[in-house]
């Protein structure tokens, strides 16, 4: 591919990316001023880029009061949240699987998340924050270990059943989300599961597993049979092989496919709304700040969108370098 040498033409090309930039960029500033301000400022009639910032907003969203030693709580937290940064960012330096590193790190952000509310006395909206990790985490490992099998199988195994089957997860990934929720709102009524996180993750597993299934399975095809057929020339059987060889190498994929998988589960707002009536998720508790009157609940669902979207950017930075090794490569190490 040639490069474009035309100064005029790069004027505008960069003209466009910039704009593109600014234009995706926009909603996230705004939102993230909006959360700084008071109602009062918020519903300024001239839009306000300079103000005297609160967080009184985040306040009231994830506590019912402050503690007694609010600096105190503040510094041991960040203290443990910017040790689990430099872990999950040096991870390669530090013996050992990256992938028992990377799980330790969300085991122990799990129980610090889950420890923290006998401790602070938080707001209801940390109970939704809680109940987004379970069925977000939940999801992300019922698909996975469902995908890497299948993916595998499927992969390996050339004969008609296996397109038939991939020919019917295709289907039922097509299907709109609503025509698979109704029978589940049944079946959770039926089973005494309605309004109960397992029923949520079940349900998003089903959604989301045709996805996992197809995109794990490229990445199988990617890896030559000859690898796996020498590890088992030097002792290993198809399991041993499947967990000592191949996995380690599709590690990027599976980290790929997890981060899709947890961005579908995180941000779904119509199963979560349907399925459950008190047990809500993040989305669903977001949408009840943006249809109020009450001028503060502007200020209040900004804070909220914000807060929700922090912790997906923590995680694209911890795998983003698997994240763009899967997308773009998909080869073999070594």
């Amino acid at each position: 591919m040639q490069k474009i040498k035309n100064p005029i033409a790069l004027t505008l090309i960069y003209l466009v990316v910039i704009t593109y930039a600014l234009f995706s960029v926009a909603p996230v500033v705004w939102t993230t001023l909006q959360s700084l301000k008071t109602p009062r400022q918020a519903y300024s009639p001239t839009p306000l880029f300079i103000f005297d910032a609160t967080f009184d907003n985040y306040r009231e969203l994830w506590l019912n009061s402050v503690p007694k030693n609010p600096w105190l709580v503040g510094i041991i937290l960040a203290g443990i949240i910017i040790g689990l940064v430099v872990i999950g960012f040096n991870a390669n330096r530090i013996p050992g699987q990256n992938y028992i590193i990377y799980g330790g790190i969300l085991v122990v952000s799990f129980l610090i998340m889950w420890m923290i509310p006998k401790f602070v006395n938080t707001a209801e909206f940390y109970k939704y924050f809680l109940n987004s990790v379970i069925v977000t985490l939940g999801t992300v490992a019922i698909s996975l270990s469902i995908g890497c099998l299948a993916g595998y199988a499927l992969a390996r195994y050339s004969g008609i059943a296996g397109v038939l089957i991939l020919v019917a997860a295709l289907g039922f990934r097509a299907l709109p989300s609503l025509a698979l929720v109704l029978p589940y709102y049944w079946l959770g009524q039926v089973t005494g599961l309605y309004d109960t996180l397992a029923l949520l993750i079940i349900t998003l597993v089903a959604v989301n597993q045709p996805f996992t299934i197809w995109m794990l399975r490229s990445f199988f095809m990617n890896i030559p049979r000859e690898i796996e057929d020498a590890a088992m020339v030097d002792g290993c059987n198809r399991v041993s092989a499947f967990f000592k060889v191949i996995i380690p190498i599709m590690w990027p994929g599976i980290v790929s496919t997890g981060l899709f998988s947890l961005l579908l589960a995180y941000s779904d707002f119509l199963l979560a709304k349907i399925l459950t009536r008190s047990n809500w998720t993040l989305t669903v508790a977001i949408s009840q700040f943006t249809g109020g009157e009450d001028p503060g609940q502007l200020t209040l669902a900004a804070a909220a969108a914000v807060s929700a979207t922090i912790p997906i950017v923590i995680m694209i930075l911890f795998f983003q370098k698997q994240l763009i090794k899967g997308l773009t490569s998909g080869a073999v190490k070594g």
